[in-house]
């Protein structure tokens, strides 16, 4: 059993934080506010909700999470698939802009961090390697898609709707006619600017003396710029008067305390949806801070994980916010700011606190067409197309889950993507282990080793057939192991010794053992002798409690090279 400290990854670092580490963290936490405010802003309102509810999830999830968090520098709040996810499954329920949709936002929270803080404690993890990476890539980059769409309609200032890509664009087309002209030069220049401070500002700063690490901090705030050059805009020239959208009022205050609403059926609605936003944000989440933490040559433990964003999305459903997960594009930025411990995130929400308290009036002008922007070009840095050709060329089957998971996105939505796409990858995992790896193997010369016969010259011995088995021997494929044999069996009439190499055998269940002893039984029928080689220790445990061993025909062999040079000749 674990013991109550590991629980509370903080009582760890904390042990050691000094004033040099207190440093690195402001700093960080300092430039990753900045990012954040507009970002949690756009979130929010992609989440179909009020702007302000991204600055309330931007909070008290990272506290949680610097309390309960193992990894160092992942930073946690609103992103951009958790919010489509979130606004699909709300709109579901509740139309957008009703009080109810706000409270079936805070269920996804609650239910998302029982879901996480309860497999957490259960330590199952290892449950989110159900979705295989060519499944959340392709899910990623469909809703990285549906979600650019789904901004179109903000940069050019028309209506539209639809979860799913045939609708927004039939809606888009619908309307394309009312394009609102100021709005799409605000939208169309917002989204020139930020792509070239993707690309651009860097090393436009890097000739203007700037150190490089200083230059890639400085382009990855270029949002905040284009946020205050709009607000400018706006109210020098009364865009707002003149058709461009603006973001209005928004409540000045720390986040209100919420308690989600107690409505079973509400829950019963919405429980699918907060299984699928935990999994996709867990997944996301570990991938992140696991690539993050090793470029630190630290660790993180993936159930603590579990906890530490179950713990997050509480803290978001009871003051005010929305499901969340730890986030690429900020927790980069973290990582680079120089942060050293979670603690810079607990910074980051006393600084987004700060702007909830007193910068939110300076955002009334901000126009919605920029948080689109903003939106867009993140997440079509997302979408990674040469993936699936890299796939392709790699497995056709992961190409197939990778390709059905993007096609059902697009086309049925997220929900329904994320199950396909489970769905394939169970379904070709199954039928890759019912028909595993095989190989008649012969000795290698002048050496004592055992590889293919169809691969490379080898010596192989008349009436002797070596079988070696890649895959674990279990329910799965121990009917097909038993086809296998009998079918090489009946092809050489000259058979006398059948050699099962098992050095890649690493489980044999019930449903295989029964099979080597029918096995056994037919070979000994056919006068020909039933060996096994190179069995593992803990397998030959287990065939030690069983009546095989005492039944056998033939003899269990230490080395596939020893049972070679015994029965050679015999």
């Amino acid at each position: 059993m674990r013991p109550i400290s590991a629980y509370f990854p903080i009582l760890d670092w904390g042990r050691s934080y000094d004033r040099s580490t207190l440093v690195s963290d402001l700093v960080a936490a300092v430039i990753v506010t900045i990012m954040l405010i507009p970002q949690s802003l756009a979130y929010a309102l992609l989440a179909g909700l009020p702007a302000q509810v991204g600055l309330y999830a931007s909070i008290a999830p990272l506290i949680a999470y610097a309390i309960f968090g193992t990894s160092r520098t992942l930073a946690v709040g609103p992103v951009a698939v958790i919010s489509l996810m979130t606004a699909t499954a709300a709109s579901q329920v509740a139309a957008q802009g009703s009080a109810e949709y706000v409270a079936a936002a805070l269920i996804l929270a609650l239910l998302s961090g029982l879901i996480l803080t309860g497999m957490g404690i259960l330590r199952l993890g290892f449950l989110a390697n159900l979705l295989s990476h060519p499944v959340v890539s392709g899910f990623i980059t469909a809703s990285g898609i549906i979600i650019a769409l789904s901004q179109l309609k903000h940069i050019l200032g028309i209506r539209a709707s639809g979860e799913t890509l045939p609708e927004m664009l039939r809606t888009l087309a619908e309307n394309v006619g009312a394009v609102n002209p100021l709005t799409l030069v605000v939208g169309v220049t917002s989204l020139a600017f930020l792509f070239w401070v993707r690309k651009g500002l860097k090393p436009l700063l890097l000739r203007a003396g700037l150190k490089p690490r200083n230059a890639d901090l400085l382009a990855k705030t270029g949002p905040v710029f284009a946020v205050a050059v709009a607000i400018i805009a706006v109210v020098a020239f009364n865009l707002d008067q003149r058709g461009v959208a603006v973001v209005g009022a928004i409540p000045t205050g720390l986040p209100p305390l919420t308690v989600p609403l107690l409505d079973v059926g509400l829950w019963q609605s919405l429980l699918v949806p907060a299984v699928l936003i935990s999994v996709i944000g867990f997944v996301e989440s570990v991938s992140v801070a696991q690539t993050l933490a090793a470029k630190r040559r630290q660790r993180i433990d993936p159930d603590q994980e579990l906890i530490g964003l179950g713990t997050s999305n509480l803290g978001a459903a009871f003051t005010g916010g929305y499901p969340v997960t730890g986030g690429f594009a900020r927790s980069v930025v973290n990582f680079d700011a120089g942060a050293e411990t979670p603690a810079a995130g607990a910074y980051t929400a006393m600084g987004i606190a700060a702007a909830a308290l007193f910068l939110t009036p300076l955002l009334f002008y901000l126009p919605i067409a920029v948080l689109a922007a903003t939106i867009i070009v993140a997440v079509l840095s997302l979408v990674h197309f040469d993936q699936f050709r890299e796939i392709w060329r790699y497995s056709k089957s992961d190409f197939a889950a990778m390709a059905g998971t993007v096609f059902v996105t697009l086309l049925m939505g997220v929900e329904a993507g994320v199950i396909t796409g489970v769905g394939v990858s169970l379904a070709l995992y199954l039928w890759r282990a019912s028909r595993p790896h095989a190989a008649i193997v012969g000795l290698v010369p002048g050496t004592e080793h055992f590889r293919n016969v169809l691969r490379h010259k080898v010596q192989t011995e008349p009436g002797v057939i070596t079988l070696r088995v890649d895959e674990g021997l279990t329910f799965i494929n121990a009917r097909w192991l038993e086809e296998k044999v009998l079918e090489l069996v009946a092809a050489d009439p000259s058979l006398r010794h059948f050699i099962l190499m098992c050095s890649a055998v690493n489980e044999i269940d019930a449903s295989a053992l029964e099979s080597l002893e029918a096995i056994n039984h037919r070979l000994g029928d056919a006068g020909v002798e039933f060996h096994l080689s190179e069995v593992k220790g803990p397998v030959m445990d287990r065939l030690e409690r069983s009546d095989l061993l005492k039944q056998l025909t033939g003899r269990v062999f230490l080395s596939q090279y020893e049972a070679f040079r015994q029965l050679a000749g015999n």
